[in-house]
């Protein structure tokens, strides 16, 4: 089976990542770990999730194929305001549903379960 960018078998971000690293600066595992300074089963390890790179391997990895890691500010995955508000929905809606005491409880009281398992010993 050959292996690509677009057809990786890395499972981990960090082995995605190096995985394309590896795939689109065109070196063999081998040289990419030379370059970086890095043991090729270590190499190896990364592109098949057996270890996950920390930030340190990548930024080798990546310079060593020609590429340079960058940071952006990520957008958070939830909508903070849209989520409140949903959450308002929600709570209102709980207070608006029927609300009926019960004067006893439908299951055993926990105090009553452990002190007859006690007696049982």
């Amino acid at each position: 089976m050959t292996r690509d960018a677009t057809t990786s078998l890395a499972a981990t971000p960090g082995a995605s990542l190096a995985e394309r690293i590896r795939a689109e600066s065109g070196l063999s595992q081998a040289e990419l770990a030379r370059r970086a300074g890095l043991s090729r089963s270590v190499v190896n390890a990364y592109l098949r999730s057996g270890r996950e790179p920390g930030a340190d391997a990548l930024a080798r990895l990546a310079a060593a194929g020609g590429f340079e890691l960058d940071l952006e500010l990520r957008k958070p995955p939830v909508d903070g305001e849209r989520a409140g508000e949903i959450l308002i929905q929600v709570l209102e809606l709980a207070e608006a549903l029927p609300f009926r005491p019960r004067s006893e409880l439908g299951y055993p009281n926990l105090g009553e379960r452990l002190s007859k398992a006690g007696a049982a010993r």
